[in-house]
């Protein structure tokens, strides 16, 4: 069992049983709803899914897509879509209290992948911020 919640503490989760996958999606669905160019989302059963503390508010997106966020800071939380993944539930990996313990598996959806994330890796790298001259 894992938990994790949103940015400010209004909703807490519980995870639990074996994650079916663990992937990093590049939709631009993924890319809209969190205003980054990919999202680590675990997937599981969804009666392995639990909100301990708090409500989700819910938003309809494409294909019966269903996109789960707190009301209060707008933290994704979790995506349910019956249509496409009926008993399924995925839960945006970086909101898990301890995200390092789950490393992703594969990348997905990388045909709607920004160019520039191709070589992010090629960038300058700084610990923190680089230095101001």
């Amino acid at each position: 069992m894992a938990e994790g919640g949103c940015y400010c503490g209004s909703v807490r989760y519980e995870i639990s049983g074996e994650p079916i996958n663990h992937a990093i999606c590049y939709c631009r669905d993924c890319q809209r709803s969190t205003g980054a160019p990919s999202v680590a989302w675990i997937m599981l059963a969804q009666d392995g899914f639990s909100v301990t503390k708090g409500e989700l508010k819910s938003v309809h997106g494409k294909a019966g897509a269903q996109r789960q966020f707190c009301a209060d800071c707008g933290t994704g939380i979790a995506y349910i879509n019956a249509e496409m993944l009926p008993g399924m539930v995925d839960v945006q990996t970086a909101t898990l209290d301890a995200p390092e313990e789950y490393a992703p598996q594969m990348s997905i959806q990388l045909a709607e992948q920004i160019p520039w994330v191709k070589d992010a890796h090629k960038m300058p790298g700084f610990e923190r911020f680089p230095p101001m001259e």
